[in-house]
C-alpha cells in the first residue's frame, strides 16, 4: 500500500529530534546574524541578544521638562504696554520717559527674550516668533526713548513700529488655529504697534490717545491670557476659557506625527515639551496607537 505524501512528511518530521532541529546562529561583527556552531547558544537566545544590542544602539530622544513660556511673555508685555500707555495718556509726567525706557530695557526685554528662547526650545513657533518680535521691538523703543527728549517723536521708530505691527500678524494667524485668546493678545499687540507707529510718524494727538487706550486694552487681555495659560499649565486642563478651537481628527493626527515623533523610539517620550504629565499621558496613548497602526 502506497503511503501518501502527507504521511511521509509527518514521518520524516517525527524522525528529526529536537536537538537536531535546533539551529544555532552567531552574530557577525557587522551586526547581522550568520550560521555558526557556538556551544550552548540556541537560535532563540542568540536572536534575543542581538535584538537587545540593536535596541541599545538606537538613538534615544530625551525631552527637556520645559514649562509654557506664554505666561512669562504675556506678563512682560502687560507691563510694557501699561508703562507706555501711561506716558501717552498723561498718567505719567513727560520727565518719566527715561525711567520707563530703563524699565523696558531692564525688565521687559530680558523676560521676553527668555520667553522666545523657551518657545523655540519647546517647538512652539508661535510663542518663539511672537516673543522674539516683542523683545526686539521693546528693546528698540527703550533705547530710542532713553536717548530722545521727553515728549518727542521719531520717524525711524514709527516705521519700525509699523513693521513690527504687521509682523505680529504672522504669529497671531498661527495662534488662531489653536486658541483664540492668545491670538487676541497678539492681534491686539499688532494694533497697538500700528497705532503707536502712526503717532510717531504724524505726531498727531488723536493717534497718541488711540495708541494709549489700545495699550490699556492690551494690558487687560495679556493679563487674562497669562492667568489662563498659567492655570492650565499647572492643572493640566483649562481653568479659564481660552476659546480653544478643535483641530478635528486630521489635525490631531498631524499633531501626533509632529509632536510625537519620539514615541517611535520610546513611547515614554511622547508629547510636546512643556506639556503636563496628564497631557503627556494622552499623547502617549495616541502615539502608541499610531505605532500599532504602522
Amino acid at each position: 500500500m502506497a503511503r501518501s505524501p502527507r504521511s511521509s512528511w509527518a514521518d520524516e518530521e517525527a524522525s528529526v529530534s529536537d536537538d537536531e532541529f535546533r539551529r544555532e546562529v552567531l552574530p557577525s561583527p557587522g551586526g547581522r546574524l550568520h550560521d555558526g556552531v557556538p556551544p550552548g547558544v540556541p537560535a532563540e537566545e542568540a536572536a534575543r541578544a542581538d535584538l537587545q544590542r540593536r535596541l541599545e544602539a538606537v538613538t534615544r530622544v530625551v525631552l527637556r521638562p520645559l514649562a509654557s513660556p506664554l505666561p512669562l511673555g504675556f506678563l512682560a508685555l502687560a507691563a510694557a504696554t501699561l508703562l507706555t500707555s501711561a506716558l501717552q495718556l498723561g498718567w505719567l509726567a513727560p520727565d518719566q520717559q527715561r525711567p520707563v525706557a530703563l524699565a523696558l530695557l531692564a525688565f521687559v526685554f530680558p523676560l521676553q527674550l527668555l520667553a522666545s528662547v523657551l518657545g523655540f526650545l519647546s517647538r512652539d513657533s508661535v510663542a518663539g516668533t511672537g516673543m522674539g518680535i516683542l523683545a526686539g521691538t521693546w528693546l528698540t523703543t527703550g533705547l530710542v526713548q532713553l536717548t530722545s527728549p521727553p515728549g518727542s517723536t521719531s520717524d525711524g521708530l514709527g516705521l519700525l513700529l509699523v513693521v513690527a505691527g504687521m509682523a505680529m500678524l504672522v504669529p497671531a494667524a498661527g495662534a488662531a488655529l489653536g486658541k483664540l485668546v492668545p491670538a487676541a493678545v497678539l492681534l491686539t499687540t499688532s494694533l497697538r504697534f500700528l497705532t503707536s507707529g502712526i503717532y510717531q510718524l504724524t505726531a498727531d494727538r488723536g493717534w497718541k490717545l488711540a495708541a494709549g487706550w489700545v495699550g490699556v486694552l492690551l494690558f487687560a487681555v495679556a493679563v487674562y491670557a497669562a492667568l489662563a495659560a498659567e492655570l492650565e499649565d499647572v492643572r493640566g486642563k483649562p481653568a479659564l476659557p481660552t476659546l480653544r478651537r478643535s483641530l478635528g481628527s486630521a489635525g490631531e493626527s498631524i499633531r501626533a506625527s509632529v509632536y510625537g515623533r519620539s514615541c517611535l523610539r520610546s513611547p515614554a517620550g511622547c508629547g510636546r515639551l512643556g506639556d503636563s504629565s496628564r497631557k503627556r499621558a494622552t499623547w502617549r496613548r495616541k502615539c502608541n496607537s499610531s505605532r500599532r497602526s504602522r
